[in-house]
């Protein structure tokens, strides 16, 4: 067995937001603050997290970091072959801002 310096757990699950008040969907800027607040590095299709992150670069905000991959050129199997890597590869504080 290797050791991952990352979890593997890259974001936060729809069942675990909606277990705290009953909700189904929060604000970008929400999601990705919960994400730094667990260490987690947030992954997802939506551009919009893009123009989060961007604003929080340039803004100085710190945030745990957001692997994006655009929904229609990249395959799930390729989306998790490459979270697998980075998991195994990348330390936190390579993927922060």
């Amino acid at each position: 067995m290797t050791s991952i310096p990352l979890p593997l757990n890259f974001g936060i699950t729809g069942e675990e937001w909606r277990y705290r008040d009953g909700r189904t969907s929060f604000p970008d800027p929400i999601i990705l603050n919960r994400a730094t607040e667990l260490d987690r590095v947030l992954f997802s299709q939506d551009d919009d997290f893009l123009v989060e992150a961007t604003r929080r670069q340039q803004e100085k905000i710190n945030f745990s970091g957001v692997i994006y991959a655009h929904k229609l050129r990249v395959s799930v199997g390729d989306c998790i072959r490459g979270l697998e890597i980075i998991a195994k590869a990348a330390y936190p504080e390579e993927l922060v801002n």
